[in-house]
């Protein structure tokens, strides 16, 4: 399968891509290690990145890159990608990747759509969506991640049978993103038990954002895997 390449939009944020004055700190690091930590711009293969890795990994709008650094932590044979629009995030990650001494990650700041495009196919491991912009109102649902081209794209991506996890503390984008998921007839969802959505999975690092309980629900956890 290759990209269709179909042109998108501007990405548009439920939040705002820069609200607080970056601390010095982290502002340093946007200087001295981010340019170090950011992926190429333009076609190229993550293996080139780091040869050895037994994984490449993907997360999607990645906040504060708590998680980010954790999951980079624990699995230092895995490359890491992450891609994060938001400015104070993109920093916030920073001071996280230092903290932990990790090596594994590389960084875009920037739309995830422009990353996705330059992977080529096949080339992940694994992918996580945690918490996205909801866009809760209905005349502003076409702007949610979910959509069935951007199913298409991380379909191309991903290696038969990886998994994608997508989390949320909303109900209705739960629904809608497992509809669509289900309709595109690209992944599988197949849980034994409530408790399969409504617990965080093992492997799961809780962050500061998904304690803030900002949604209408409980957080749901949505396990699919590459057809």
């Amino acid at each position: 399968m290759t990209s269709p390449q179909q042109p998108h939009g501007p990405l548009r944020s439920f939040g705002r891509i820069k609200s607080r004055p970056i601390k010095p700190r982290q502002a340093a690091l946007m200087d001295s290690l981010l340019p170090a930590i950011t992926v190429p711009q333009g076609p190229f293969n993550p293996l080139t990145l780091k040869p050895d890795a037994a994984e490449v990994w993907l997360e999607i709008g990645f906040g504060g890159g708590e998680h980010l650094a954790a999951q980079a932590a624990r699995r230092p044979d895995v490359l890491s990608l992450g891609a994060e629009p938001f400015m104070n995030g993109v920093a916030s990650a920073l001071r996280h990747i230092e903290e932990a001494g990790v090596q594994n990650v590389r960084l875009h700041h920037g739309d995830a759509r422009e990353l996705m495009a330059w992977l080529p196919d096949g080339s992940l491991d694994r992918l996580f969506i945690l918490f996205p912009d909801p866009w809760p109102k209905a005349r502003h649902h076409k702007r949610r991640l979910i959509q069935p081209e951007f199913l298409v794209e991380a379909a191309r991506l991903l290696k038969p049978a990886a998994p994608f996890r997508f989390a949320t503390d909303w109900a209705d984008y739960a629904d809608w993103t497992l509809e669509r998921v289900l309709a595109s007839g690209l992944f599988t969802w197949n849980p034994h038990r409530a408790d399969d959505w409504r617990t965080p999975p093992a492997d799961h690092i809780t962050t500061r954002y998904e304690e803030k309980k900002l949604g209408d629900i409980a957080p749901v956890w949505l396990d699919f895997v590459r057809v």
